[in-house]
């Protein structure tokens, strides 16, 4: 199927397009842009050089992805945008391309970002999340796949937030956030296992239990260190307790307590 183009969109001449795209009025592609198939760009939609995205996306007005890092580091150096399949991005989304430091930005597939949230340099979004208003991820946050991050949640850089996480509206963190939690309050602490979002998600009873004895375990003891040990003594170690462990273990900036 042929692009349908509107007459009052700019295309560069150098910039690559699939098959199948809609791309509005006042819209604006760049030079080394590469797009696939089926995407779909809404009046005054911005992709700036860099960008390279999948298929199936939908991007509403506004939206300016692959824009130049906000980094004072960034001399120019050629870095990309990496858009997955399926991602709603809404209005006046931005996501910054990589620096020199990993050479690119990553959103995965089947993502929802909400109205006016920002990704910065070299965060990597994993798959099924959903991202609400006006949050804001600084350079390199790390988001794994399945997380529900409320509106106007302010992220600091380096920050790893796990998977099958629900964070309250309005938080702000410079830890890491353990998958499968609540993080909520202020200022922001473990609030429990995102009960709903597990049993969405199909994980069995017995699984939920386990999760919650193992942050159970964790947290008694003063010293993380100790009740990821009391874990490994105590319990059996299923892939998801496995990915707690990792997790907690290996978080630079420390865990929410």
């Amino acid at each position: 199927m042929a692009n349908q183009i509107s007459p009052m969109a700019y295309v560069h001449p150098d910039a690559k397009l699939g098959d199948g795209n809609v791309i509005g009025p006042f819209c604006y592609i760049d030079a080394d842009v590469v797009i696939g198939d089926n995407n779909t760009m809404q009046n005054s939609v911005t992709l700036n050089q860099g960008t390279r995205m999948g298929s199936g996306n939908e991007i509403m007005p506004g939206a300016s992805i692959s824009t130049k890092p906000q980094d004072l580091k960034f001399k120019g150096e050629v870095t990309t945008c990496q858009i997955g399949d399926n991602n709603s991005i809404r209005e006046n989304v931005t996501i910054s391309r990589g620096t020199f430091s990993k050479g690119t930005t990553i959103v995965g597939n089947n993502n929802l970002l909400m109205e006016n949230m920002h990704i910065a340099h070299d965060c990597v979004i994993g798959n099924n999340c959903i991202i609400g208003n006006s949050t804001k991820f600084a350079g390199e946050v790390v988001v794994d796949d399945c997380a529900i991050i409320s509106a106007e949640v302010l992220v600091h850089q380096f920050v790893h937030i796990g998977g099958y996480v629900m964070i309250q509206g309005g938080s702000r963190t410079s830890q890491d956030i353990p998958p499968y939690v609540i993080a909520g309050k202020e200022p922001i602490r473990f609030a429990g296992l995102n009960l709903i979002g597990l049993r969405r998600r199909g994980f069995a009873n017995e699984t939920i239990l386990a999760i919650r004895e193992a942050y159970n375990l964790i947290y008694s003891k003063g010293i993380i260190k100790e009740g990821i040990e009391e874990v490994k003594k105590t319990m059996e170690i299923t892939p998801e307790i496995q990915y707690v462990l990792d997790f907690v273990e290996k978080a630079e900036r420390g865990i929410i307590r």
